[in-house]
């Protein structure tokens, strides 16, 4: 069995104007929320074989600060140029290359891509994926090959709100 968790990178800060949107780090509510999410997940038992990010500032260092709480070492974490700002198809592209080998997978990227790419592989719809939110879905099949349209199951939708 397959699973695939989609989060959203934590919220970011807007106040350097000096930086490019790719260099944008987290703010203080991200530094926050990034570690109780990644703990939230560590307390369901959740090791993923592959972690795939983008490499924007504020994405890759949301997918270091769950690393830290699932004992998943960061310098493994897969930084993917095809994510940044990706939609919902570039995302898909990306996860078909996957080896089959990898069962569990975590998806760190940006919205509204990752808000349309939970709306395109389940028929659980959500309006917005929040900063620091996750979604855990189940394929219906064995291969990253075949993943599409209402392709898996939904499980769960957690996010900080829930809990501040």
């Amino acid at each position: 069995m397959k699973k695939l968790f989609l989060v959203r990178h934590a919220k970011s800060s807007w106040k350097d104007n000096n930086l490019s949107d790719f260099e944008r780090p987290l703010n203080k509510r991200g530094r926050r929320d990034a570690p109780f999410m990644g703990k939230l997940l560590a307390q369901q038992g959740v090791q993923p074989d592959l972690i795939i990010s983008s490499p924007a500032n504020r994405t890759s260092t949301t997918a270091k600060f769950f690393c830290d709480e699932i004992n998943y070492p960061f310098n493994e974490v897969l930084l993917e140029p095809k994510i940044y700002l990706a939609d919902s198809d570039q995302m898909i592209d990306v996860l078909h290359s996957v080896e089959e080998r990898f069962n569990t997978l975590m998806l760190f990227a940006h919205n509204p891509g990752i808000t349309e790419l939970s709306n395109h592989l389940t028929d659980h719809q959500i309006d917005n994926i929040p900063t620091c939110g996750i979604i855990s879905l189940k394929l219906s099949t064995e291969s990253w090959e075949e993943l599409g349209s209402g392709s898996c199951e939904f499980i769960f939708f957690e996010y900080p709100k829930k809990y501040f």
